[in-house]
This record gives C-alpha cells, sequence and structure tokens, in this order.
C-alpha cells in the first residue's frame, strides 16, 4: 500500500511510521519538515504547511495514496479543508480523533465505541466530535475514525498534572522530593498506553474494508489508578513519590485551562472495551505493561541530559498551588495532605 501522514512525527505517529515501514508499505509524510526527530530513511517526505490549502498542492502534486492519516486535525474547517485537497487521492481517510471524545461524566465504568460523544468541560474535545460528525455526514470520501487515549512513548511522561513541552520536569520534580499533585484522592482509575502498541492496533486498520466508515479506539486493557501510575513512575526514577492531592475544583480559580482539561478527560475513571479492534484485528494485544514502559521512559531521559529539560514556570505554579493547599489544610486543622 502507499501510505500518506499528515504529520508524522508526534509522540503516537512516530511509532507507526516504522510499523508501516517494516509491514513493506510506501511511507509519506507531508509536515513542515521542522521535527528534531529523524524520520526513517524510507520515509518520502513532502514539505508544506497543511493549513495552507496551496502549499498542500503543490506539494502533493498529481500523487494518489491507498490511505491517507490525518494526525493534525484539530477543528471541523481542518477535515473540510482535507476532504478539498484529497478527493479522488485517497481510498481510505484515517482521522485521528481521541477518546476524551467520549461522553463526560462516563454514565458506564466501562467504554465501547457505542459510549456517546459529549463533552461539555473540553473545547478540544467537542471540536474533535464536530471533526467526526462532519466526515461522517458527507459519502464522497471513505473515512474511519481512530480514538487514542492517554498515549506515551520514551519523550513523554503521561501524568494528569505535567508539562507537555518539557516532560522530564516531574521526573525532576519527584527526584527533588517536591510535592507532585495528584487530583482528587489519586484512586480514578486510567488507561495509559504505550505507542507500540497503539502502532500494533493501527497497523490492522489501514486498508482494511471492514474499518470502513467505522469508529475505533486502541488503547491497554492495564487499568491502574493515579497513585499507581505516579508510584510506578517514581519507582522508576529511583525514588519515592510525594504526593499531594487536591480537589480538582480547587484548581478552577487557579488555571482554567488545566482545569477543562482534567474535568474535559483525566479526572474520570477511563476504562476501555478493546472488542471492535481485536474483532477487526485478530491477535492484537497490548503487551507493554506500564512499569515496563515507563522504565523505558525514565532511561530515554536520564540517556542524554540535553532532553532533562525543566519547566521553570511550571514549577512555580505547582509550588505556589501547594503551598496554598497545605497552608489552607493545616489552618483547617487537616494537617499537610501529603503521602
Amino acid at each position: 500500500m502507499k501510505v500518506l501522514f499528515i504529520g508524522g512525527t508526534g509522540i503516537i505517529s512516530s511509532a507507526c511510521t516504522p510499523a508501516v515501514i517494516e509491514a513493506g508499505h510506501g511511507l509519506w509524510h507531508l509536515n513542515r519538515g521542522r521535527s528534531p526527530l529523524p524520520a526513517p530513511p524510507q520515509v518520502h517526505h513532502l514539505q508544506a504547511d497543511i493549513r495552507d490549502k496551496a502549499e498542500v498542492r503543490r506539494a502533493i502534486a498529481d500523487l494518489t495514496w491507498d490511505v491517507v492519516v490525518q494526525w493534525l486535525a484539530f477543528t471541523p474547517e481542518h477535515i473540510s479543508q482535507d476532504l478539498e485537497v484529497f478527493a479522488g487521492r485517497a481510498g481510505q481517510y484515517v482521522f485521528i480523533s481521541s477518546a476524551s471524545a467520549y461522553q463526560k461524566p462516563p454514565q458506564n465504568w466501562l467504554i465501547t465505541e457505542k459510549t456517546p460523544l459529549e463533552n461539555p468541560f473540553w473545547q478540544y474535545s467537542r471540536d474533535k466530535i464536530a471533526c467526526e460528525r462532519l466526515l461522517g455526514a458527507q459519502s464522497e470520501m471513505p473515512w474511519t475514525v481512530v480514538r487514542p487515549s492517554h498515549t506515551y512513548g520514551p519523550s513523554q511522561v503521561p501524568v494528569a498534572f505535567g508539562s507537555w513541552s518539557k516532560p522530564y520536569t516531574i521526573i525532576d520534580r519527584m527526584r527533588r522530593g517536591s510535592p507532585v499533585l495528584v487530583p482528587g484522592d489519586g484512586t480514578s482509575i486510567w488507561t495509559v498506553t504505550h505507542n507500540s502498541d497503539f502502532a500494533r492496533g493501527f497497523l490492522g486498520v489501514l486498508g482494511h474494508p471492514g474499518a470502513l466508515g467505522e469508529a475505533f479506539h486502541i488503547t491497554s486493557d492495564e487499568a491502574l489508578s493515579w497513585n499507581q501510575i505516579y508510584e510506578l513512575l517514581a519507582q522508576a526514577a529511583g525514588t519515592r513519590p510525594n504526593l499531594l492531592h487536591v480537589p480538582t475544583d480547587a484548581l478552577r480559580w487557579r488555571d482554567e485551562a488545566e482545569w477543562t482539561s482534567l474535568w474535559g478527560d483525566k479526572s474520570h475513571c477511563a476504562v476501555f472495551d478493546n472488542s471492535k479492534i481485536r474483532k477487526l484485528v485478530p491477535g492484537f494485544q497490548a503487551r507493554v505493561p506500564f512499569a515496563q514502559g515507563i522504565g523505558e521512559t525514565v532511561k530515554w531521559f536520564d540517556a542524554d541530559p540535553s532532553r532533562q529539560q525543566v519547566d521553570v514556570e511550571a514549577n512555580e505554579i505547582w509550588d505556589r498551588f501547594a503551598d496554598i493547599y497545605t497552608r489552607a489544610l493545616e489552618e483547617a486543622g487537616g494537617g499537610a495532605g501529603r503521602n
């Protein structure tokens, strides 16, 4: 098959790239060419800003693909442009949505692809829902929707409170003994998925006629509490975590963006039924337990000092919040509130 990735250098797509190549498919990346992460030499690179329609048209020229995978669409406008630019050029258009689109708060503990798409808290999720509905309302482009949920890899640390741009920050914070903020009492059940596991399931979706007009999530079957996730991260980092449990609502006055992403996603339990992807891809099974995956992540950061960047601004915000909340607990006679 001929496969085009719009993007191709993110946490998830960087694991899917070698999987597609190893399966013997031809792979193209369409992006701005600015990522510091080198693509494998087998990848054909097309350079363009995906938001610039004229640039994209020039870059793709008269090329066609069996599958076009859109990793970088976040609003219906992005989908509309793709439907126009890639009309007649793709046998299958795969839109990477998000499992955060599922109903919040969930009315059933087990999430399936039939779980309603409804998120009143997070605009990001509502935009993904709108993208899915736009795709489903048209019949010209054969489509498939894939919904990842908190997928991580060697260069990303999957936590509730973290720095996306400088993920090593949380490891450094743990090693220094600074308080690590955990939403609620840390007992909410959450699912984190290693990017190599996602790639194994994702590969089976590409070019599969049974995937057309369908949506799938691809996740691990391992469900851990937030406390367990932080404890396993600390163990991998060779330390013990100083956890500070904070009510999610308390964040609203301090950081509305953080609050909406938590209430729109990570504050709720998320356990997924992967029966649908297994039916399409027999034998699919997540193989990387979190203890193993996060250990590899910590080793990746420790292997190169240039990767150990710390988000000073985020640390200052977390420290201020921890001081305020700890003082409030002490004044209320509730103790420090830390583990």
